[in-house]
């Protein structure tokens, strides 16, 4: 109903036929034709062509307050679509579990925020299935995850590695023996269990001993299973937990042994009841990622946002 309604608003301004022709570089014909077309498909004309200069009729006056409503609508979302590019207008919401929401993204939301203040961040804490469940759905832009999702419905961005390490209450006998294998805090923190030259443990010596594992949907617990698989043994697990971070505490009352990364090790206080080993396995090494789904468009804050966080970006 609306279309060619610049060249019935150009002859509106101008009251002429022939000076809206000049000013849109047409004949005065072939306008005369078009505005006739429009006035036969509305059925009304528009235009009193018995005054001069050129007036409106009733039904003109309306078209042309709602030609007017439409350009300014236009004219808004033009600016609207120039301030998200601009990042002056906007939201980003993001998800991790517990030790991410924690330690990780508090950091990176920080520094994205103080850059685009105008942008509106949410972060939610869940767990990895829950947050999953979230980014299909759509409530979620991004989620930072150790978890491997589906390549097929999910695309990833590449922020870090890390590696799983055994945490060992410090007052178990085993560790007397293993002493020249130890890690402190520090070490880890200073990156020396990376080196290939680091001693590792077999899992196989703390077979004995009860642990405490994450329960079913992480990543943490299917490669803890893995390495019990690798191993050939069936552990005693005596407690099974939520949250990495619980877990490290739990092992710091002396409950039983547990996998902890280094990720988190990075960002706890030294606590002298915990003794950290190197396993001999590459399960433990794995890659954290920021994911968003495979068909969400990547708007302007998520794009930045990943820049930001992951210098060495890749989309994968």
């Amino acid at each position: 109903m609306f279309q060619g309604k610049e060249y019935v608003y150009e002859v509106y301004k101008t009251k002429s036929f022939s000076k809206a022709a000049a000013n849109l570089y047409i004949s005065q014909p072939s306008l005369s034709a078009t505005i006739k077309k429009i006035e036969n498909r509305l059925g009304s004309p528009i235009f009193d062509r018995s005054t001069t200069p050129l007036g409106l009729t009733e039904s003109g006056h309306k078209y042309i307050q709602y030609i007017e409503r439409i350009m300014d609508m236009e004219s808004e979302f033009e600016n609207f679509l120039n301030n998200l590019d601009e990042l002056r207008t906007g939201h980003l919401t993001i998800g991790g579990s517990n030790l991410f929401s924690s330690f990780i993204l508090p950091p990176l939301i920080t520094m994205f925020m103080q850059k685009y203040p105008l942008i509106e961040v949410k972060m939610v804490e869940a767990s990895t299935k829950s947050l999953e469940k979230q980014l299909f759905e759509g409530n979620l832009d991004l989620i930072i995850d150790n978890y491997h999702f589906s390549e097929t419905i999910y695309d990833r961005i590449y922020f870090n590695k890390e590696q799983l390490l055994l945490a060992v209450p410090s007052n178990l006998p085993l560790n007397n023996k293993l002493k020249e294998k130890q890690l402190l805090a520090t070490d880890i923190i200073n990156n020396y269990h990376l080196s290939p030259s680091t001693p590792t443990v077999s899992i196989n010596e703390f077979k004995e001993y009860p642990f405490v594992l994450l329960r079913s949907g992480n990543d943490t617990r299917e490669r803890s299973e893995q390495l019990f698989k690798n191993a050939n043994i069936t552990p005693n697990i005596t407690l099974k937990l939520d949250q990495q971070v619980t877990a490290y505490h739990v092992a710091c009352y002396g409950m039983g042994i547990t996998f902890i990364s280094d990720t988190l090790i990075k960002q706890v206080p030294f606590d002298s009841r915990i003794t950290y080993y190197k396993l001999d396995d590459n399960v433990v090494n794995r890659n954290i990622y920021f994911y968003y789904k495979h068909s969400k468009y990547i708007t302007r804050a998520m794009d930045v946002f990943l820049k930001l966080s992951c210098p060495k970006i890749e989309y994968l």
